[in-house]
């Protein structure tokens, strides 16, 4: 997609809106029109040149009058564009977020959290500010047709004078257009890296204090703040060298009018009037080829900004940015979209009696690793363990049946239908999903744990007992509107793995899958949460990763994975018997 086209497809958003902002704003621009040219007659009537006879004070009403008027439509004006361009932001905002939450979950993003922001902040800004800007160039381009007819009339060798330097301003912007985009790309990017850095080090303090790194983490960040001053520095100075150019061409061609004017008003060819009105237009024409240059640099920066915006979205079509949708900015309640998008979730959240798992096969592109061919089966109210050596693939296996990982194969059939994007289909209350590290909050543990979500105190007390936390809320600060930092940083790994496991058990849902649950806990601790996860789960299907003895004993199934395949399965009982790589686990476990 174009440049133009992306601010076309933009601008026709909201093609109504567009429209009448773009209609009141040519007003605002064409309305110097008339009082021009009631100046010309008051400076007439003044010198006796006038052939229409107001008096003055007419004259000087009408003005007033004019002035008025303008200030109305500037008003109204500010009104139609604040209501069209903020929703350009919005929707695109909503767009790129929609988009990146259907992406499975480890390639949502291509970069950090930190950059992402960036997009979504500065390029959509951008975006915004070139496709208001377009509306002023419509106005001001009828402003200057309408009065270069008016003043060709009076003066064809004057007006040419006049707009002489509009050429200059265009030949100055397309020349400058490479260094433009080059120099507003580089300013993005190290803004990007700065805001990267910040994220990064908030989210890992822990672990820059344990390595002792804070000087070298600061220099880093050093490093990079320097790098984004000079590139904006660059950029902002690219900006100022235009606008000098645009000023000074304007200022010369104001010099060569007045000399030109008084030779002819010398020679009697031009009235005081005609002088006026040249003059007063002159503020104006000079306002327009300013503004007219800004529109071409915001033209230029936007096609930095659909660059980088397209990157985020990772190969998908631009028109994704433009997708027409509503946005709900009134009380009226969700869109016929998505009431038709929750029908069809509910329609196909029938209760799980069999889960049928066949060929599922996924690789990361950069090592080649993952799983193939990976075959399961589960029923309503089992439990299942996958179990397997360190980089067997028994978390890819979970996040691939999960769509977190993009499946490069295999079938996944839920009560004997297809089920066709497992990133979209496996939402609450299909499943719900403890990652190996649990993504927490800056917020209160409440609130980390229920995310918005409504429950009843009965609901979250049997949550919070099923993830063996009582001890732990009785023991906190302030229970459980305790605020517990940047991810969790005030609890413990064991904790921390239990308010994620609160958190998805606080959700009914048909699937629970868990990965690695208790890989901190101490035993004792350990073996209350399976305990209680195994008799309160009622009638769920949990599929749970874990190679530890206490979970692997609750087991109805167990699935053992090697070097991304299924090796083997079945009880415990039959895999002692018949599975060395099982029984190295076990025993292993036992001996740890």
């Amino acid at each position: 997609m174009t440049t133009f086209q992306f601010l076309w497809q933009v601008t026709m958003y909201r093609p109504f809106r567009y429209w009448i902002n773009a209609v009141v704003w040519t007003l605002i621009y064409l309305a110097p029109i008339a009082p021009g040219l009631i100046t010309k007659q008051f400076f007439d009537t003044l010198s006796g040149d006038s052939a229409v006879h107001y008096g003055v004070w007419g004259i000087i009403a009408l003005l007033i009058g004019a002035a008025f008027a303008r200030i109305a439509l500037i008003y109204i004006g500010f009104i139609t564009d604040i209501q069209f361009r903020f929703r350009i932001g919005m929707m695109l905002r909503r767009n790129l977020l929609r988009h990146i939450l259907k992406q499975p979950g480890a390639r949502a993003i291509p970069c950090s959290p930190g950059e992402a922001i960036s997009h979504f902040r500065d390029d959509v800004d951008q975006t915004e500010e070139a496709a208001s800007w377009s509306v002023d160039a419509f106005g001001m381009t009828c402003f200057a047709a309408v009065s270069s007819y008016i003043l060709i009339k009076i003066d064809v060798q004057m007006t040419l004078l006049v707009f002489l330097p509009l050429v200059v301003v265009v030949t100055a912007a397309q020349m400058a257009t490479s260094k433009l985009q080059k120099y507003r790309a580089a300013s993005r990017e190290s803004t990007s890296r700065v805001t990267g850095a910040i994220s990064e080090m908030f989210s890992n303090v822990q672990a820059i204090q344990v390595a002792g790194a804070e000087e070298r983490v600061i220099e880093r960040f050093k490093h990079f703040n320097e790098e984004r001053r000079r590139t904006m520095i660059k950029d902002r100075l690219m900006g100022e060298v235009l606008d000098s150019v645009f000023s000074n061409s304007v200022n010369i061609g104001t010099g060569l009018i007045l000399l030109l004017a008084g030779h002819k008003m010398r020679a009697g060819a031009f009235s005081v009037g005609d002088f006026a009105l040249f003059v007063y237009y002159l503020t104006f024409v000079t306002q327009f080829i300013t503004n007219f240059g800004k529109f071409l640099t915001y033209f230029k920066q936007m096609s930095v900004a659909l660059s980088r915006l397209t990157s985020l979205i990772q190969g998908a079509p631009a028109r994704v940015l433009t997708k027409k949708s509503s946005l709900q900015l009134g009380t009226g309640g969700r869109s016929a979209e998505e009431e038709a998008e929750e029908a069809d979730r509910n329609a196909q959240t029938a209760p799980l009696h069999q889960l049928d798992v066949s060929g599922l096969t996924y690789r990361f592109p950069d090592t080649g690793r993952g799983i193939a061919d990976v075959r399961l089966s589960l029923k309503r109210g089992s439990f299942t363990v996958v179990t397997g050596t360190v980089g067997s693939g028994k978390t890819t296996l979970v996040r691939t049946l999960l769509g977190l990982l993009p499946k490069d194969g295999g079938t996944i059939v839920w009560n004997g239908k297809p089920v066709d994007d497992p990133s979209t289909f496996f939402v609450p209350g299909k499943s719900a999903y403890t990652a190996q590290v649990p993504r927490l909050y800056s917020d209160t543990l409440r609130n980390n744990i229920l995310l918005g979500h409504p429950s009843d105190a009965g609901a979250l007390k049997q949550a919070l007992h099923a993830a063996v936390m009582e001890y732990d809320i009785d023991h906190l600060s302030n229970g459980l509107e305790t605020v517990i930092g940047p991810r969790g940083v005030k609890l413990s790994g064991g904790q921390a793995q239990r308010t994620a496991a609160a958190r998805m058990l606080v959700r009914d849902a048909e699937l629970y899958v868990f990965d690695d649950l208790s890989s901190a806990l101490d035993v004792e601790t350990e073996q209350k949460l399976w305990e209680r996860l195994f008799h309160e789960r009622g009638e769920a299907t949990c599929l749970v990763v874990s190679h530890r003895r206490t979970a692997l004993a609750h087991a109805d199934h167990i699935i053992v994975m090697k070097d991304g395949r299924v090796e083997t399965e079945g009880s415990v009982e039959e895999l002692l018997a018949t599975s060395t790589t099982f029984q190295e686990l076990w025993y292993g476990d036992e001996r740890s």
